[in-house]
């Protein structure tokens, strides 16, 4: 069927801007790639101003704060693309558990708590799916019930083949080496390094300890058991441990060069 000479006219300009303002801004932006005359039409501030304002009022009111004045459909792509960014899904982390080694040690100044190298896949992990890893340990010392004693505690992180090691903590404190009793540390862990060494990350190394044993004379001295250490990632904003891949993700930034 051929179409008349009628049938290829385009339609008046004032048909054109009725039926731009029923437009949403997905089909506005497309229908201004047909051709020039509707490019200058569809990008009216007219029609874009009230949508700009609409969905982002604080990028609408640059044009009263700065001197430079942008078109509002420009105004609406970038505040678009800005929300999309903020809402997108981060990209699976290049590390995985596996490659992975933790080493724990504390220490005491009389003897060695713990001392230990274990691949993370082979620790146990928090069935919540977090950054949270039991260690079981086998420590055993003849000690005063009740008695406070000065701990260093130093955890590494290590790429296997030793190509990378970062240090997840390495503090001082002191804990009770007694039946029952948990000691808690944590250390607060640098910025991922795309922001000033003032401005922090937002996250601590946490390690927990307790502790088991049995009374063996009435003076109260008898032995003392490790029975399990625990290591993870915990967020200070609402102190919770991250999430494996957001873990992942913050290791990789000090164990992989920065062109993987």
């Amino acid at each position: 069927m051929c179409l008349t000479p009628s049938a290829t006219v385009s339609p008046p300009w004032e048909v054109i801007v009725l039926v731009a303002h029923r437009l949403d801004p997905k089909s506005l932006a497309v229908a201004s790639c047909v051709c020039k005359s509707w490019s200058i039409s569809m990008s009216s501030d007219d029609l874009w101003k009230p949508i700009c304002n609409t969905h982002f009022p604080s990028i609408s009111n640059l044009h009263f704060i700065t001197d430079f004045i942008v078109p509002h459909h420009r105004l609406y792509a970038i505040g678009h693309a800005a929300a999309k960014r903020r809402v997108r899904t981060p990209c699976k982390p290049r590390l995985s558990l596996g490659s992975l080694i933790f080493t724990v040690n504390i220490l005491t100044k009389k003897s060695r708590i713990l001392s230990l190298a274990k691949p993370c896949e082979e620790l146990l992990v928090d069935p919540n799916g977090v950054f949270k890893f039991d260690i079981d340990v086998n420590y055993e010392r003849s000690s005063a019930f009740e008695a406070l004693e000065g701990v260093k505690i130093t955890w590494n992180v290590v790429l296997r083949g030793w190509r990378g090691v970062f240090t997840m903590m390495d503090c001082e404190g002191t804990v009770s080496l007694s039946p029952g009793s948990e000691g808690w540390f944590s250390d607060e862990l640098p910025s991922t390094g795309c922001c000033s060494s003032a401005a922090a990350s937002g996250i601590v190394a946490d390690l927990k300890m307790g502790f088991c044993g049995r009374r063996e004379s009435s003076g109260g001295v008898g032995k003392v058991k490790a029975r399990k250490v625990s290591v993870g990632i915990l967020s200070i904003v609402n102190w919770r441990y991250v999430s494996v891949d957001d873990g992942l993700r913050y290791l990789q930034h000090f164990l992989l060069p920065c062109d993987v």
